[in-house]
């Protein structure tokens, strides 16, 4: 079986789709998928489908759910599979599972690469991380089931994927300035701070590409334009870590050069105190 939840949902034996066509039943194999071999209790199913009002037939019309994804399981498994649709979506006491290697999950496969990548990037394996976040992101087909209703427990779990997604790309651009790889950047970062114009981490990668790319009066407009949004918008200041970067733009410092060293943190972070 494979699943696919970073984008549209789909899942396949076979070759042969299982995603049902009616909402409820692909919103319980979406948060099924997620947890892949783990039983999922009956309550956070019918909270998922229902939110906190659930109807007096809830119980029952779970099951006819979990009916109906055995069923599309068993059509697409045939009738020579070793075991049956039953062992696959499992029953267990007070609830159920999908017993799946978990690698056939892509959120899984990401996060696998995420935590390789991560663990490269602190150890200061700077081309291995950003290899490592390029094949995570490379899983993403689009928004995080785009195409399911989310009840409450989907969309904190959708939530916070799209949140790792983006950290994941600004660490792989973090590994990529290490790198050198300024003038590369640069298209993708005018996008990200213009789709994302209070998130500092990516206006300070601006900050640094441009400065490192002989453009140290648009690394400047790209501060000025934050601040005044900030300022504006929410009545604070830019971060300390902002505000240094600035002043090191302003007098030219030799660091803002320098690619990697020792140091081995974020672009954000090389003016924390």
């Amino acid at each position: 079986m494979e699943i696919r939840i970073l984008g549209p949902l789909c899942a396949t034996v076979n070759g042969g789709s299982i995603v049902p066509t009616a909402g409820k039943p692909r919103q319980v194999l979406a948060l099924l998928a997620l947890h892949p071999n783990r039983v999922l209790p009956v309550a956070t199913l019918m909270e998922e489908i229902w939110g906190m009002e659930l109807p007096q037939s809830a119980m029952t019309t779970l099951q006819t759910y979990i009916m109906q994804l055995r069923r599309c399981l068993g059509t697409a498994m045939g009738p020579d599979a070793p075991g049956n649709a039953k062992d696959v979506l499992a029953t267990r006491h007070g609830g159920y599972l999908l017993q799946i290697p978990s690698d056939s999950v892509d959120v899984h496969a990401y996060e696998r690469l995420v935590s390789a990548g991560q663990e490269a990037f602190e150890e200061g394996g700077d081309e291995r991380a950003a290899q490592c976040f390029r094949q995570a992101l490379a899983l993403w087909q689009g928004t995080a089931l785009v195409d399911v209703r989310l009840g409450p427990v989907l969309e904190i779990e959708v939530m916070r994927l799209e949140e790792s997604r983006l950290v994941t790309v600004e660490r792989r651009i973090d590994a990529d300035l290490r790198l050198g790889r300024h003038t590369e950047v640069l298209a993708e970062l005018a996008d990200l701070v213009a789709r994302h114009p209070q998130h500092e981490g990516l206006h300070a990668q601006a900050m640094v590409a441009l400065y490192r790319s002989g453009r140290q009066a648009a690394a400047l407009e790209v501060y000025r334009k934050m601040w005044r949004r900030l300022t504006e918008d929410l009545g604070v200041e830019p971060s300390p870590q902002l505000q240094r970067l600035h002043q090191a733009i302003l007098s030219v410092d030799p660091e803002l050069d320098v690619v990697a060293g020792p140091r081995r943190g974020s672009t954000f972070d090389r003016y924390a105190a």
